[in-house]
Order: structure tokens, then C-alpha cells, then sequence
């Protein structure tokens, strides 16, 4: 088995195994039932949070294979609608996934991988946004509380344009503008520039959140669908996030050696 992916295994079997053991810790009922709040009254999320599920391998149900471990899937109704051409890019994604993954290039994980990586993320929460800082490359996502609309002109982003409102106490977030450089998992499921994602976080109690996002991309699936993952609070003493930096770019594909002007005019 390639070395890499025995790590990631076992890394991914590790942390559930290590965050079954930090949740079991009981709490008093009080603790559990009080939900933490910013001072305007809306939920505060802000902490350390991370998945045991399996999803990052495979969203749709998988058995046991050579690079995952098996899972159940995330996915409404288990499948993803994918149209016909996209369905045979996926395939082809899938057999070259040991290569062609961008979060094994150490490229930025989009949106929403980001939630369901076997990594912990840690988020900091604002009256005016809540900021997301995965473990994983350390990139910073901005999500805008503040009434701001998405920009008339805009970039296309790796991480997409987040804006968010409340519904009660769920926080609903809106996220357009994406690039098409990430996949959703790594067995190869993959979205286009006009992916479209609505996310839901809301408390199942203080330290269980409940993430759901549904997935629009005309290009790629023939209609929306819908994850659900449940993220658990990092409580051990003076956990924190470690550094795992990460390359974004290709340098050279996106900045280029500059020809010799000499060689030009030869």
C-alpha cells in the first residue's frame, strides 16, 4: 500500500478513535443544555470542531478498499445526481485519485470539504462574520453576517463568497463564485465554477453542531442534493490546532519563468 495513503488511513482511524474517547466525557446535563451566545443573542460557534465520519474518502456509501476505510455516506438518498458526461469524469477522477486529488497536492480544500476532512478547524465568531480556520493549509474563510450582498463582479475563489444570515438559531450561508480547481472528496466527486452551496449550522447541544449543505451546479448534477455531517467540540485541555502548511498553486503554471529577452530577439 502506498505509504501516504496508509498514513491517511490510520490518521483517519486515529482521530475517530481519539474523539470517541474525548466525547465520552460526561458533562453536567446544565452544560449540555445551554448553548454559548455572543452578546446579541445569536449562537456562537466559535471553538475547535471536527467529523468522525468517513465522508472525506467517499461521500456516497462505501465498503472497505486498499485507500479508505468503509462508510456509510453523507449523501440524501445515498447517490449524487450526476448528469451523464460529469458521471464519467467522476469515474475517471476516481481511478486516478491517488494522483490527481488536489488536497494530496496540498491545494486548498473548497467548500465543503473543508467541514469534513479528517482534520480539525477551528472557527471565530463576530456579531458582523464567523471566521473558519481549517488545521489543514491553514487558509482563512470569511463568512459575512453583516447584511453584505455577493460582489456584482466577482472573483472566482477557491473557498467561493460566503454570506450568511440567521433563521432563528441556524445559521444559513450562501456560497457562489467558486473556481473549479477542488473535489469534494477524495474518491473524486467534483463540482465546476458554477457550483452553488447553501449551508445550515445549527447546535444539536453545546458541543454537536449539525452541518447540512445542498449542492446546485448545472454543469455537473442534474439537480440539487443534499449532506448532512455531524461535527463534534474539541474539549481536551489546551487543544489547539498544529501547523500543516500547504501549498495552494503551481507556482510554475501560474507564474511562469519569464522568457530570456535575449532569447527573443534571436
Amino acid at each position: 500500500m502506498n505509504h501516504h495513503l496508509f498514513n491517511r488511513i490510520s490518521h483517519g482511524l486515529g482521530i475517530a478513535a481519539l474523539l470517541a474517547a474525548a466525547l465520552s466525557v460526561s458533562f453536567p446535563a446544565s452544560a449540555e443544555e445551554k448553548i454559548p451566545r455572543l452578546p446579541n443573542g445569536k449562537p456562537d460557534f466559535s471553538g475547535i470542531w471536527q467529523t468522525t465520519s468517513a465522508a472525506d474518502y467517499d461521500l456516497e456509501p462505501h465498503s472497505n478498499r486498499k485507500d479508505a476505510p468503509p462508510g456509510p455516506g453523507v449523501v440524501e438518498g445515498n447517490t449524487i445526481p450526476y448528469l451523464p458526461q460529469a458521471l464519467e469524469q467522476k469515474k475517471k477522477n476516481f481511478e486516478n485519485r491517488a494522483t490527481d486529488d488536489p488536497a494530496l497536492k496540498g491545494w486548498t480544500l473548497g467548500v465543503p470539504r473543508t467541514v469534513y476532512y479528517p482534520e480539525p478547524f477551528q472557527i471565530f465568531e463576530r456579531a458582523q462574520d464567523v471566521t473558519i480556520v481549517p488545521q489543514f493549509g491553514h487558509s482563512v474563510r470569511s463568512i459575512y453576517t453583516n447584511n453584505t450582498q455577493h460582489p456584482d463582479d466577482p472573483n472566482d475563489w477557491w473557498l467561493g463568497d460566503s454570506r450568511g444570515h440567521w433563521e432563528g438559531d441556524t445559521l444559513v450561508v450562501d456560497v457562489r463564485h467558486f473556481n473549479d480547481k477542488t473535489w469534494l472528496d477524495h474518491a473524486g466527486n467534483f463540482h465546476s465554477d458554477a457550483l452553488h452551496v447553501v449551508e445550515r449550522w445549527k447546535f444539536l447541544d453545546a458541543n454537536t453542531l449539525e452541518y447540512t449543505a445542498t449542492l446546485d451546479d448545472p454543469k455537473v448534477y442534474s439537480r440539487p442534493w443534499n449532506i448532512s455531517v455531524i461535527l463534534y467540540r474539541h474539549r481536551e485541555k489546551n487543544f489547539q490546532l498544529i501547523e500543516d502548511y500547504r501549498y495552494t498553486l503551481d507556482f510554475d503554471q501560474y507564474y511562469p519563468p519569464r522568457r530570456d529577452q535575449n532569447q527573443d530577439k534571436n
